[in-house]
């Protein structure tokens, strides 16, 4: 068993976005080798990359409030307490609409955290 405090997790590579961090929570270091458990926290105005990868994804919103972007670019507001499940393929992003933080917890396969985005979208008009 391990038990860890986000606190004491260092913040991980977020290439280059600087409205989001990210935390590796529990994964492959802490003898994870399926699943990872990664905390994101989006700045006031910020927004996670529009993209789609070949992994799901399970999603706890933890704090602030904001939306789920689809592939129709459809935004679904979220706040503290919902849970969102993006399937495999499936476009998306996560933006801020708050003035505080909006933080989620993001569970993926290990294969998802090693592969990192796989596929970012150009911004429309592009």
């Amino acid at each position: 068993m391990k038990i860890k405090r986000r606190d004491d997790v260092p913040l991980a590579d977020t290439q280059g976005y600087a409205a989001v961090t990210k935390q590796v929570v529990l994964g492959p270091d802490d003898g994870s080798d399926e699943i990872v458990l990664r905390y994101f926290s989006v700045a006031a105005g910020g927004a996670t990359p529009y993209h789609s990868h070949d992994f799901p994804h399970l999603v706890k919103i933890e704090a602030g409030c904001g939306v789920a972007v689809d592939a129709d670019k459809k935004e679904s507001p979220l706040v503290a307490g919902d849970y969102v499940y993006v399937d495999s393929d499936e476009i998306h992003n996560f933006k801020n609409t708050g003035d505080e933080p909006f933080d989620f917890i993001c569970m993926v396969p290990l294969r998802g955290e090693l592969s990192g985005i796989s596929c970012e979208l150009p911004p429309e008009g592009e």
